[in-house]
């Protein structure tokens, strides 16, 4: 089957579209398909037998946008014998929904894929979803969370789930060194030397529970709430019983630094920045938990990788990460922000219940994996075909 998949957002753009969009090109590959990538992201060729067109313009200031794509895809698609398109479909996705008039259009069988929880979108964008339909796309979302909103905005269109994939053997790498990220992450401004009661319990032989967290420093990612959480459980627990990494970046940084400082959590909170997959999953393979504050979240890509791991992963249970995270097996899910509160305390405080979940993750791989989900992607092929 020869496949376009269409995005504005790719590698060497990091996020959770752009990385799986490129993963799930390669895996397709690997199955024997031919894989082509359009998107407005500006970059180099392709990689692993991928082909790579990328509709850039300079106009966009590096942005991935570019509203005069249309008719250069639209040449490119009829003249390269597309079997299907599969169209990827972000909170704000100009490129996208641009791509999914082109390939509605041309009568090339469609599957559009939302990445993003609609929310108050789903009326206002209505239209266009049901205008799509009629064409013949087929509607999936990467969780059953995302696809309730897709679902008002298709008026009981079909939806199928599609997940995100991971590998799971590029996240379990047991038996690893600490990670230098963490020891000489960039500190606050200010920050002051580890808490003398932390440094007395490393000396004893025991040490602070390490909580990790990944995330652009963004609004919507509520790294607000996740520092008054931490405030709250430190306030609970005392000095010395836990530390915070927030690993990613945003323009929320300057905010946060002084956050912290505020909140008196310049022993507790370090902000080690973004660093690769690979140092991510050394990082994860030293720590304790894995926390995420987010309410809005599609699916919850960081979660899935950190319970792949083998970390307890503490999350609201409004939103996707509820599809990878199972309460009180995989993790503890909260009904709100205090919840969060509560099971990060118990979570520390218990070592016994973070060893028992620790082993179940270890010893039962997810249901995402790559395999499964590239079979998922091919049925949504071929019902866009039928």
């Amino acid at each position: 089957m020869k496949v376009a998949l269409l995005s504005d957002c790719y590698p060497p753009r990091t996020g959770g579209i752009e990385s799986q969009v490129s993963d799930l090109a390669a895996q397709l590959v690997v199955a024997g398909h031919e894989v082509e990538v359009f998107t407005a992201t500006a970059g180099g060729p392709g990689v692993d037998g991928v082909r790579v067109h990328r509709l850039s313009t300079p106009l966009a200031l590096g942005l991935p946008v570019n509203p005069m794509a249309a008719p250069q895809v639209r040449r490119l698609l009829v003249a390269g014998g597309f079997d299907v398109a599969h169209v990827h479909m972000g909170v704000v996705s100009p490129f996208a929904w641009d791509m999914a008039g082109v390939t509605t259009g041309l009568g090339l069988p469609t599957a559009l894929t939302w990445h993003c929880v609609l929310d108050r979108a789903a009326r206002p964008l209505g239209p266009a979803v049901r205008r799509w339909v009629r064409r013949g796309a087929a509607l999936s979302a990467v969780s059953g969370f995302a696809a309730q909103g897709v679902r008002k905005a298709a008026k009981g269109a079909p939806v199928a789930v599609l997940p995100n994939g991971i590998d799971p053997s590029a996240w379990r790498v047991p038996d690893l060194p600490t990670l230098p990220a963490l020891r000489d992450a960039r500190p606050l401004r200010g920050l002051a030397p580890q808490d003398p009661q932390a440094r007395q319990r490393r000396l004893e032989g025991t040490r602070p529970v390490r909580v990790v967290t990944a995330s652009r420093l963004a609004p919507r990612k509520r790294v607000g709430a996740l520092l008054a959480v931490v405030a709250a459980a430190h306030e609970r627990l005392g000095p010395g019983a836990m530390t915070v990494d927030v690993y990613g970046e945003g323009p929320l940084r300057p905010w946060l630094e002084a956050r912290v400082e505020a909140l008196g959590l310049r022993d507790v909170v370090r902000l080690p920045g973004r660093v690769t997959r690979g140092e991510l999953a050394r990082a994860w393979a030293d720590a304790d938990v894995y926390l995420s504050p987010t309410r809005l979240e599609a699916f919850g890509i960081a979660a899935l990788e950190a319970r792949t791991t083998g970390l307890p992963v503490i999350a609201r249970g409004d939103s996707g990460v509820r599809e990878v995270v199972t309460d009180g097996l995989s993790g503890l899910l909260a009904a709100d922000d205090p919840g969060l509160t509560d099971a990060l305390v118990r979570l520390v405080a218990d070592e016994s219940l973070r060893a028992r979940i620790t082993r179940h993750n270890r010893r039962t791989p997810p249901a995402q994996t790559w395999d499964r989900v590239v079979d998922l992607a091919v049925a949504e092929y071929r019902r866009a075909g039928a």
